[in-house]
């Protein structure tokens, strides 16, 4: 507000005014003006400079998130396989994806869980089908190396540059913008290790930066009702202090209490131990030289509770809390918030009978499929390597014309009988079935996308192999003929594959479409790529 009490000179006076004592007001007027103009330029000198410290602290940080982003997480090796991929089984755009561990046999090469190769997790899990699917609808995936069960790459890994290679591996296999370090156990306090992950990562988050591919790195790290420990706090700077740009810390928010002591209320305890953590973050980051201002610091925290049971019986974090939560990040502009994990997202059968033990793929409380999931899609922010905001645009997909020549299963028929688990290709989509079903076509336009009779995987890709049954040797049984009665359990090769009679028959000849159905006169002696076990 202007004081124009002292200010007796009228405004618009011209410049010869009348000064004290009556003599005109000429000279000191202009070098006014210039004093004035001196002491201008010295403040906006000082005001750059001040921007410029500024954004030297900045720079050497994170942008800063303007929402939060909502990133649960999926037991990628966890039986049954989740469909991420599809839209009812997850109604979050983004997912981390856990956990990458180093192979037991091999301790510098990435495994998923340590039962899975990247590559057979491509074959067996089709990850890499279900990822570009899921991006295909506008959605995008973290990759978390760690976790609790097995060890880090770079706890089993001495080798620098080995390891440097097999996180690199894992980046530009998925060609991820973001990758998560869940540090636990032994690994928050072995500095060798922690010293190794920092040179690796950072070498890699350099790389992809020279190359117009940024990478966003979160540390996941336990946390408690005061915060983040000692040790924790060291981690977090021992990263920073090897050249990792961290995007952020996200603590697991959950298993607050103890058997005997439980946490009964979760989310004041949660917010307590965000609280906490936020001032902690700011004192880190503030040592290394790197000022966070009130919305930074949130900015570059995450909360990961387990939603319903928690491994601590008696502690249940409820949908309640779920909403809590959701209003308190979006109030603070918390940067993340995951959930451990869209496979317990849903009630328990009537068969679960103790709903107090901890389940891995169900949440032991009351509530809808995927209930807790659809709480946190009102966080739409996202990190910051991803577009925020973005809009995906569905249209009509062209008619494509399948080629069995070129497909990694069977093409679907009308007629084909499919058991559950099975795997066809439908205009050049892989699609897998829920349970068994004849002359339903896969993708067709449904009330409920859980009516459906298929789920589906993703497209086919340009490098897939055609899929082709095994075989027997030349020779191995005699060549079917059109002439010759055949018994119950006679065997014959037919296109060098071969069958069982499974009654007497004389002129049927097997089938060459598969599913090779229960009418046929034929029981065929082979497997086919996405053939379920026993069917």
């Amino acid at each position: 507000m202007e004081d124009s009490s002292s200010d007796t000179t009228p405004r618009g006076a011209p410049d010869d005014a009348v000064g004290a004592g009556g003599q005109p007001q000429t000279g000191p007027t202009e070098r006014l003006s210039w004093m004035r103009l001196l002491v201008l330029l010295v403040v906006l000198v000082l005001v750059g400079a001040g921007i410029y410290v500024g954004s030297r602290h900045l720079s050497s940080s994170s942008p800063a998130v303007d929402r939060s982003w909502s990133v649960p997480y999926v037991d990628v090796t966890l039986t049954p396989t989740y469909q991420f991929q599809n839209p009812e089984s997850n109604p979050a755009r983004d997912i981390a994806l856990a956990f990458v561990v180093a192979d037991p046999k091999h301790p510098c090469t990435a495994s998923w869980g340590g039962s899975y190769t990247l590559d057979t997790a491509a074959s067996e899990l089709e990850l890499d089908r279900r990822i570009t699917q899921l991006r295909a609808a506008g959605g995008d995936v973290m990759i978390s190396f760690g976790g609790q069960a097995n060890a880090e790459l770079a706890l089993a890994c001495s080798d620098r540059g080995k390891l440097t290679t097999a996180y690199r591996d894992v980046i530009t296999r998925y060609d991820v913008k973001a990758v998560d370090f869940d540090i636990e156990n032994a690994d928050i306090s072995d500095q060798a290790s922690i010293e190794r992950r920092a040179a690796a990562v950072a070498t890699i988050q350099k790389e992809r930066k020279a190359a117009g591919h940024p990478l966003d790195v979160w540390l996941t790290v336990p946390v408690s009702t005061d915060g983040m420990s000692a040790e924790v706090q060291a981690l977090v700077t021992a990263t920073l202090q090897g050249g990792v740009e961290l995007t952020g810390v996200n603590v697991m928010t959950m298993n607050f209490g103890t058997v005997a002591d439980p946490i009964t209320n979760m989310l004041p305890a949660t917010k307590k131990a965000l609280e906490a953590s936020a001032g902690q973050l700011a004192a880190v980051y503030s040592a290394e030289g790197v000022t966070l201002d009130e919305s930074q610091r949130w900015a570059k925290l995450g909360a990961t509770p387990m939603i319903g049971q928690n491994d601590v019986v008696g502690e249940v974090f409820t949908l309640d809390d779920a909403r809590g939560l959701a209003d308190f990040a979006m109030s603070k502009g918390l940067g993340r918030v995951s959930t451990w994990s869209l496979n317990r997202d849903g009630p328990c059968g009537a068969s679960f009978s103790d709903v107090m033990v901890l389940s891995n793929n169900c949440s032991s409380v009351e509530q809808k499929a995927l209930e807790y999931a659809g709480v946190f899609t009102v966080l739409p922010g996202r990190t910051p390597s991803l577009p925020q905001g973005q809009q995906v645009t569905v249209t009509e997909p062209p008619l494509v014309v399948d080629n069995p020549t070129t497909s990694p299963y069977p093409i679907w028929r009308p007629d084909g009988q499919y058991p559950g688990g099975y795997k066809v290709v439908s205009q050049g989509k892989v699609y897998e079935a829920k349970w068994y079903t004849q002359g339903s076509q896969p993708g067709m336009l449904v009330a409920n996308p859980w009516d459906s009779p298929w789920a589906l995987v993703g497209p086919v890709s340009p490098d897939d192999q055609p899929f082709t049954p095994s075989t027997v040797a030349e020779g191995t049984h005699p060549d079917w003929s059109p002439t010759e009665l055949y018994a119950k359990g006679d065997k014959v090769l037919f296109d060098g594959l071969p069958y069982e009679a499974r009654w007497p028959n004389q002129g049927e000849a097997p089938s060459s479409l598969f599913p090779v159905g229960p009418n046929s006169a034929w029981q065929p002696l082979f497997t086919l790529p996405g053939e379920p076990t026993g069917s």
